[in-house]
């Protein structure tokens, strides 16, 4: 399907223990009541079960708007505690991660990854060379590796939600092949964050998850947030997901996917769970902490704001009709973030969408500005009509950073 992206803690005051009183503001910030009503129209048109977005200036969430049901069958409401699955943007996690071994002198982004994995010297190369992917191709999704990593996905009882080993993958390698010439163009691709997760266990010695945990997350003070299945101390803030499909009386029906499920090997491109407040510390975290020495000196021990201007630089153009790609000619990929615009204008932004639910991280790095949003329910019923309403929720998002 075509989409459309855009055409410690207690400092922050963003962790899910003080997301009260003293962020609240006393009055929306103006555009913020146009932006609620455009999550609530797509929401009521899509039969979403619930949905949640806050706004994030300046290191503190300063407005937000939580709608309907986290659990439909609980009769548990979606609140600022509740868990909520945040797919793809996971990629901006293990981007960073990659960074900060590129910062530590341990790897180079022009560095080749068949050094580090030459199981994929399998992958037929009939446009160009595996030996010529770098680092920053698989950053920047320009690698020409595929975009999916499973060719399975009918729903029987009996295929796992995603690979769950390794060699899983290595075994299809013989089966699949480069889509274009390496470092030609763009071509959206969620293996090749596997391919980079690999490489941070390789050279530092630690499982991804660890790494993570140990390097982002425990820096950040992000301690809602975690991979695979939910903690028990957290399982009860866990919301479920919810697809729309038709019976075979072609009634319209939403029904739940489930609280848990196991992306597997996929974790790296596609396995954060963490509620509101921990995206919007990452957000914070992304877009620096301003004339705050204290928040500046944390952010910088785990990525420099070089390192992060670097990322928001553009590799290459988006393509009309791939991910991301509205065809616009002002959007463009950056090392693993999509870009808009340039300068003072630049918006920063990637989304979401798996298992029942979909999200949006913009970026406003200017202003130091973000609109985070996340909704529980997909509906593939409606196709085309749902991806629209979706683009309707990005354009008031935009809309609202440019008030």
């Amino acid at each position: 399907m075509r989409r459309f992206l855009l055409g410690a803690a207690a400092a922050l005051a963003l962790g899910p223990s003080t997301a009260g009183g003293q962020q609240r503001a006393a009055a929306p910030p103006r555009g913020w009541d146009g932006f609620a009503q455009a999550v609530d129209a797509f929401a009521a048109r899509d039969s979403i079960v619930g949905a949640g977005a806050v706004l994030v200036q300046d290191g503190r969430v300063t407005a937000r708007h939580l709608r309907g049901l986290a659990d439909r069958e609980l009769r548990q409401a979606v609140d600022e505690r509740t868990i909520h699955h945040w797919a793809s943007i996971t990629k901006t996690l293990t981007a960073v991660a990659i960074m900060q071994l590129r910062d530590r002198g341990l790897l180079s982004l022009d560095d080749r990854i068949a050094t580090f994995l030459p199981e994929l010297r399998q992958v037929h190369a009939s446009q160009g060379s595996i030996g010529d992917i770098t680092l920053r191709m698989l950053l920047s999704h320009s690698s020409g590796f595929q975009d999916g990593t499973w060719p399975y996905g009918r729903g029987r009882s009996w295929e796992p939600f995603e690979p769950t080993r390794w060699e899983q993958l290595v075994a299809m390698m013989p089966y699949q092949e480069l889509r274009f010439r390496p470092g030609s163009r763009y071509g959206y691709s969620n293996p090749a964050f596997i391919y980079l997760a690999r490489v941070i266990e390789i050279v530092t010695g630690d499982p991804y998850q660890s790494y993570i945990y140990k390097n982002v997350w425990g820096p950040l003070g992000m301690t809602h947030s975690y991979f695979g299945v939910t903690p028990w101390h957290l399982s009860a803030e866990r919301g479920n997901s919810y697809r729309l499909r038709r019976d075979s009386a072609g009634r319209e029906l939403v029904v739940p996917i489930g609280r848990e499920f196991d992306p597997g090997i996929t974790i790296p491109n596609g396995g954060w769970n963490a509620p509101l407040a921990d995206v919007a510390a990452w957000a914070s975290f992304l877009m620096g902490a301003g004339n705050d020495s204290g928040r500046a000196r944390r952010y910088d021990a785990v990525l420099s704001r070089a390192s992060i201007a670097e990322m928001w630089r553009a590799v290459v153009p988006l393509v009309e009709g791939e991910y991301g790609g509205s065809g616009s000619g002002s959007e463009s990929m950056g090392l693993s973030f999509f870009l808009r615009g340039s300068g003072d204008a630049l918006r920063v932004w990637h989304t979401g969408e798996q298992a029942g639910f979909r999200s949006l991280m913009l970026l406003d790095p200017r202003d130091r500005t973000a609109v985070i949003v996340v909704f529980n329910t997909t509906n593939a019923v409606r196709g085309q009509e749902s991806q629209e309403g979706f683009e309707g929720v990005v354009r008031s998002a935009l809309a609202l950073l440019d008030r």
